[in-house]
């Protein structure tokens, strides 16, 4: 096995997918090392996160001299993996060091954004790739994104599913908020792109509540759902309620009677895929990677027109409870280990060391 550094500084923002993503994908990577008898990844990490890992030994602790020439944690390093397109390469030192970009998503192709913006994102990731030798997409959707709109030429692209770690055994009752009425249950940062304000119209016609989980991302894009609410009558039942830990996330996946993620744009949809190990309804946007991941066992919006989603929410959870669908979304949660995506890695890496 080569020896391979994982770049884990977007780790310092633990409320985000990417912080999940990069604790999981280390140390699966490492338990699948373990069995293989491989040299371990190691982690460059901030100083926050030194012991975040399951062998903290193989953390490497950034350090603002870092930045300049003095890397000699680069010297013996094989391969560099850099695990987002909007992050940075930091490699400079090893002529022979070879790097792996993993790409989330192209979302500033899908969203809101003005001609200006979408080419300075593209810009700042096609400079990436050309100091790539590799890439790792996490969706189809994303492989599609990235062929059709930027240069790969002579880059080999695998795709990944991202995994999905395992929540937590939920508890008796959530430390936070336990909503009084059956429940519909969003998660995600709560900004435009997310769309969460387009579920608001379920509760016009449903006497349930809509709990929205998840860092709050845009203020006046809030004040706007809660405004909305307010307009329908419904204002009590529509449930902002931040992050949420693992605790009570997992409460919220067990009691819910549906989950959605109504999205705009997304490059895998992880909450997705957790919400799938407890077999409830899932409801989502039928846009970019969401239909890939959901498959057959989601049911889609397909406007959001409020009279259309309320019929695909309707006859979603007849059909649900109708053909007793848990166990299929059970199983289709199960398609996406972390336990293969590692051994997934793991090849990706010897295979762009023996090149």
């Amino acid at each position: 096995m080569p020896r391979v550094i994982l770049d884990c500084d977007l780790m310092r923002y633990r409320d985000s997918g990417l912080y999940h993503y990069c604790l999981n994908l280390g140390n699966y990577v490492n338990r699948q090392l373990e069995k293989e008898k491989g040299r371990k990844i190691s982690f460059y990490v901030p100083s926050a996160e030194d012991d975040t890992f399951e062998d903290s030994n193989n953390c490497i602790v950034e350090r603002k001299w870092h930045h300049s020439f003095l890397k000699p944690f680069l010297w013996n390093c094989d391969i560099w993996h850099a695990p987002f397109q909007s992050g940075r390469i930091l490699p400079s030192a090893n002529s022979k060091l070879k790097i792996l970009l993993t790409i989330h998503d192209l979302n500033c192709l899908h969203e809101d954004k003005t001609a200006r913006e979408i080419r300075l994102s593209l810009e700042h990731t096609q400079k990436l790739i050309d100091k790539a030798d590799a890439l790792v997409c996490i969706s189809q959707h994303c492989k599609k994104d990235v062929v059709e709109n930027l240069d790969i030429t002579g880059k080999d692209v695998v795709v990944i599913h991202n995994g999905t770690h395992h929540v937590n055994v939920p508890p008796q009752n959530p430390d936070g908020y336990k909503p009084s009425r059956p429940f519909l249950f969003a998660m995600g940062y709560v900004n435009r792109k997310k769309n969460f304000h387009s579920l608001v119209p379920l509760l016009a016609n449903n006497n349930i509540e809509l709990v929205v989980a998840g860092k709050l991302d845009e203020p006046d894009y809030i004040l706007k759902m809660k405004k909305n609410a307010e307009d329908m009558g419904v204002r009590d039942r529509l449930k902002i309620v931040g992050p949420v830990s693992e605790a009570d996330k997992a409460w919220y996946f067990k009691n819910c009677m549906a989950f959605s993620l109504p999205s705009l744009a997304e490059g895998f949809g992880a909450p997705v895929v957790e919400a799938m190990a407890f077999g409830k309804p899932i409801f989502l946007s039928n846009s970019t990677s969401l239909p890939e991941i959901g498959a057959d066992v989601a049911f889609y919006f397909n406007s959001f027109d409020p009279d259309h989603m309320q019929w695909v929410f309707q006859a979603g959870i007849a059909e649900y409870q109708r053909n007793g669908l848990s166990e299929k979304i059970i199983k289709r949660g199960l398609e996406f280990s972390w336990e293969e995506k590692a051994a997934e890695y793991c090849k990706v890496y010897k295979r762009l060391a023996d090149k």
